[in-house]
């Protein structure tokens, strides 16, 4: 069910071509990325959850002895990636859709697995580490970035605050939290960073939130700087941003 709630909430998102942008683009983040990531020539890489593939076009472009695939659920969004390759003539990129839980590739296919805004929206962790390390060749890089709750938000405000859009959300995880998951499938923690989202909704009615935001603490609520602006309501959220390596078991 939460897959295919956020197939069709990412449907309706790409629709709003503009708006989905605003809330999801930073070419700041993508330049620390992109310089944390190292690329070397004839990598093949995987973007896993690509969306409108913001961050393959980017590697396609800056780098065009490498091959990197997008992965994800939502065609429609994949079918506009693949029209806007073609019309670009960037040769090294493609896009490939799957079940959202396994990976359409063959065993050691790539050497490194990068996803961005995507990780909350896996329903199967365990079995999502399991399908990366498999497709993973030996020492293969894994780069996750995906928000993480504030520390002082114990009860979770955050994941309930980003369930109500009913996208599929499921929930962020701290940095222990992945550290923890990566082990688990033989990931040592090679560099990390830190950074920022802040973004917006729509408000569909004036009360929306209000049952999550009075159900919670003025310093929960700060800590997230939520702020309501018309028929808009922001969020900022700290984001986890962590790179792996595939350990070799002796």
């Amino acid at each position: 069910m939460s897959i295919e709630e956020t197939k069709i909430g990412f449907e309706k998102s790409f629709k709003e071509n503009n708006y989905y942008n605003k809330q999801t683009q930073d070419n700041n983040h993508l330049n620390k990325i992109i310089e944390c990531l190292n690329i070397k020539p004839d990598m093949k890489i995987l973007d896993l959850g690509t969306g409108s593939g913001y961050l393959a076009f980017n590697i396609a472009e800056k780098y065009n002895n490498v091959t990197i695939i997008g992965l994800d659920i939502v065609k429609e969004a994949l079918e506009r990636n693949k029209e806007k390759a073609k019309e670009n003539n960037i040769s090294n990129i493609s896009f490939v859709s799957y079940d959202g839980i396994e990976f359409p590739f063959d065993n050691k296919t790539f050497d490194m697995v990068i996803t961005r805004y995507a990780l909350h929206h896996f329903p199967n962790l365990d079995k999502t580490f399991n399908e990366i390390d498999r497709v993973l060749k030996n020492s293969g890089l894994l780069f996750i970035s995906d928000p993480k709750p504030n520390d002082i938000d114990i009860n979770r405000f955050v994941d309930k605050y980003m369930q109500k859009k009913k996208d599929g959300h499921i929930k962020f995880y701290t940095k222990e939290e992945l550290i923890l998951l990566a082990n688990k499938y033989n990931f040592k923690l090679v560099d990390s960073f830190d950074t920022e989202i802040t973004f917006p909704r729509i408000l569909e009615s004036k009360d929306q939130y209000d049952d999550i935001l009075n159900s919670c603490s003025k310093d929960i609520l700060e800590s997230y700087n939520v702020n309501i602006r018309d028929n808009e309501i922001w969020i900022t959220e700290k984001v986890n941003n962590l790179l792996f390596e595939k350990v070799l078991l002796k």
